[in-house]
């Protein structure tokens, strides 16, 4: 039974679709004015991990991720390359997947453009106005009246031993504001050279609030509310704060089921982000680091924790990732089927699931990912069949957070059919079965009559002894 902790809740919950075996997730993207830095990775793997954990159990995932191509600050860095919005905004995207891509992600199955999706935004405004929940201030920006919002606040109040101080800081002081009401539509305030980035709406020339983008798009791909809604801690205030009473003021049922939130990356004592200009970006770090030996780094710390970035942890689990491959590469996965899984290591596929049921606590899945790499090199040459479906598990695991892809072996459901020691395979997993049968542990016994069902190997049972065919 998996449970997640909710932000809207503030507390662990069982979670259900609700529609069956399809999950809804929609996370806030980057906004693309630079390079992607470590936090991105860190949110976007977590994220990552969210969707191969439903594939894995037959989920059909509907995975939107936005990306923010008009911000006041692609137009600043526009302007200080002296390139056109729409130039920068198309190379910083490229540089964006190049970065994210080599991460072994998962792709979005839809990844909307904000500029695409003008119409919708200006929908939702004019509902808003027409609710009065939004105004026309005196300069013709459209504002939504926080007012009118009754529960504005208690979403990101509670959440103050999440942050740093230096973050916290912008919460009290913003509510101590007179006038606290965020923009929905910017007014054009006409510049030569800038018409692109300015729309025609119902209240003149103008564009988006960063908030309501993604208020609308939710709704674009989600109209009864997303199953899940993610991103980083960062954006609980204000973005996601605005975002909820948005769309809750424009559908009641068009916001989330549940808020998920990834820690922040803590870098010399304060938040990593690009405007303190303290980051560390993803390239970078894949100059010196494989793709696992950062994602076994940063799921090493659960997701809700703050992770304070040394590269001395980095080394760590750098060792710990050579020790893992050392056991790996020893073996020839030729042979090695993707879907058998090898019936005696129940007990750690059940312990690795069990962790990432609970919250998706990666720091123990990645734990007993190292455990059983440790036990399967005690036993190197001295049971092979045994090695290699605790192999073969370690590889399966390790897929359910999207490492050791490097090492590639066959997806084949009929193992038996492309190994060329078949009968071998058989004759060991009959003998294990027929151990099962003694000793009088039948649900062990029929899990292998299953398997070998499925291979369409079926077994006829004597008192004593066992025998399959085709």
């Amino acid at each position: 039974m998996l449970k997640i902790f909710n932000s809207a809740t503030k507390k662990k919950e069982k979670f259900q679709v609700k529609k069956n075996k399809c999950m809804n997730l929609y996370v806030c993207g980057v906004t693309v004015y630079d390079l992607c830095h470590v936090g991105h990775a860190r949110t976007f793997i977590f994220f990552d991990i969210v969707v191969r954990y439903f594939k894995f159990l037959d989920y059909k995932v509907f995975y939107v991720r936005n990306i923010t191509d008009i911000d006041d600050k692609i137009i600043q860095c526009a302007k200080k390359f002296k390139q056109s919005i729409k130039k920068y905004s198309t190379r910083m995207i490229k540089e964006m997947k190049k970065d994210l891509n080599s991460l072994n992600l998962l792709l979005p199955t839809k990844e909307p453009l904000i500029t695409e999706y003008i119409f919708e935004i200006i929908f939702m405004i004019q509902k808003l106005l027409n609710k009065k929940i939004a105004y026309i201030s005196e300069n013709g920006d459209v504002l939504f009246k926080i007012s009118k919002f009754k529960d504005y606040g208690k979403f990101s109040q509670c959440f103050s031993n999440l942050f740093n101080k230096n973050f916290l800081q912008k919460i009290p002081v913003f509510f101590q504001k007179k006038n606290v009401d965020f923009v929905l539509w910017k007014l054009q305030k006409k510049k030569k050279n800038e018409k692109e980035i300015f729309w025609n709406s119902p209240w003149g020339l103008g564009r988006p609030g960063w908030h309501i983008e993604c208020s609308a798009i939710n709704y674009k791909f989600f109209p009864d509310g997303a199953d899940i809604h993610g991103g980083g801690i960062d954006l609980l205030f204000p973005h996601h704060e605005n975002e909820r009473a948005q769309s809750i003021s424009f559908q009641k049922n068009s916001c989330a089921y549940f808020w998920v939130h990834v820690g922040m990356i803590i870098f010399n004592n304060s938040k990593m982000s690009k405007s303190l200009k303290n980051i560390v970006t993803i390239r970078y770090l894949r100059k010196y680091y494989t793709v696992d030996v950062l994602k076994y780094y940063l799921l090493s710390t659960h997701y809700r924790r703050p992770l304070n970035f040394l590269e001395k942890n980095l080394i760590s689990s750098k060792n710990i990732m050579n020790r893992i491959y050392s056991v790996l590469n020893l073996y020839n996965f030729s042979k090695v089927s993707f879907k058998i899984i090898f019936i005696e290591q129940k007990k750690f596929i059940n312990l690795f699931m069990k962790a990432l049921e609970n919250d998706f606590n990666t720091p123990k899945a990645c734990s007993i990912l190292y455990k059983l790499s440790k036990y399967i090199k005690s036993l190197y040459g001295k049971n092979f069949f045994l090695e290699k479906y605790l192999v073969f598990t370690l590889l399966y695991l390790g897929n359910f957070l999207g490492i050791f892809l490097k090492f590639s072996f066959k997806k084949s459901l009929n193992i038996f059919q492309n190994c060329l020691d078949s009968k071998y395979y058989i004759k060991n997993l009959l003998k294990l079965r027929n151990k099962y049968r003694k000793n009088k542990q039948w649900d062990l016994a029929d899990d292998i009559r299953e398997k070998l069902y499925k291979l369409k190997i079926f077994i006829n049972d004597s008192k004593f002894d066992s025998e399959y065919f085709f």
